[in-house]
């Protein structure tokens, strides 16, 4: 299995080459400081963190199976879907494999996924690996509490024995959050700053999986510093985020209180009005198709 060891292997890696700046990652987002005005837009939905709904993962295996929360689809059925997944301290799970490939975050606790045989290396919140359909593999958790954000492109996601293995051609990566590389607007020369200084204190963004192509599946990672107020601009069909670490604030009919874990959303072209609290940075993981834009609210004077 594919381990990302080295911070710059993280551009090398297989399912991370965008991050070569000049290609596929143009477009990416833009950082712009204008007023916060947002035209009609289709309405989002949110979910808490505390409002989720916990259900067995994998029902065969009664309460010795991680506990599963829907954000959005349904993984027991067709079509993409996102969920939450809560692991017990010392959970190992035995070698198994999924007929679909799965993407995952860390937001609490600490994660092992790999390949029966190999040594541990346990993934802090922040995190991201991918599983492939077929690969033999188990899941580990260490964490007095272990909590991980999970994602399928096509449902339904199901667990079968290792007898079943399949080659679908992918291959599993594990990237820990301290090989992670973000990308603000003194990086990219491309960025629309309107005026605004690029500092360490903007936003970034960390490009995980995908494609920028208008139309074409991405995921991303977005750091938004303490006390920002602006707007996610999505220019695609879906629009599908997860706070994983922070407390934002999400600004609709009414202001939601997005913990870790919290879910908001939303179909077609669409804005969402986030404020970062104080305390610490928000990072957001973001899927969306094509491009998206981080809005900074002009600043009052």
């Amino acid at each position: 299995m594919l381990h990302t060891m080295l911070r710059n292997s993280v551009l090398k890696q297989k399912t991370l080459p965008s991050l070569a700046l000049a290609g596929a990652v143009t477009a990416a987002f833009t950082l712009a400081q204008i007023p916060p005005s947002i035209a009609a837009e289709p309405a989002p939905r949110v979910v808490l963190a505390s409002d989720v709904d916990w259900t067995p993962l994998n029902p065969a295996r009664g309460d010795a199976s991680p506990k599963a929360g829907t954000l959005w689809g349904d993984r027991a059925s067709t079509g993409p879907s996102g969920f939450l997944v809560q692991f017990n301290e010392g959970f190992s799970s035995p070698p198994h494999i999924h007929n679909v490939t799965y993407r995952g975050v860390v937001f609490r606790g600490l994660m092992h996924n790999d390949d029966p045989k190999a040594a541990d290396m346990w993934m802090p919140a922040g995190s991201f690996w991918t599983q492939p359909a077929g690969e033999p593999h188990i899941t580990s958790a260490k964490g007095r509490i272990n909590l991980a954000y999970i994602e399928i492109q096509e449902g339904p996601y199901l667990v079968h024995p290792t007898e079943q293995a399949f080659d679908n051609g992918e291959r599993p990566v594990n990237v820990d959050k301290s090989n992670i590389v973000w990308l603000d607007a003194s990086d990219l020369t491309w960025v629309d700053q309107s005026g605004a200084a690029a500092t360490a204190e903007g936003p970034k963004v960390a490009f995980l999986w995908g494609g920028r192509q208008v139309g074409h599946l991405n995921g991303s990672l977005i750091k938004l510093p303490t006390g920002f107020t602006g707007t996610l601009r999505s220019r695609g069909a879906t629009f599908r985020a997860v706070v994983i670490q922070g407390s934002a604030k999400h600004h609709g009919a009414d202001v939601k209180t997005l913990e870790p874990g919290s879910y908001f959303g939303s179909d077609g072209a669409s804005a969402h009005r986030i404020t970062c609290d104080a305390a610490a940075d928000c990072i957001i993981y973001a899927r969306t198709q094509g491009k998206f834009d981080i809005v900074s609210a002009q600043s009052k004077k």
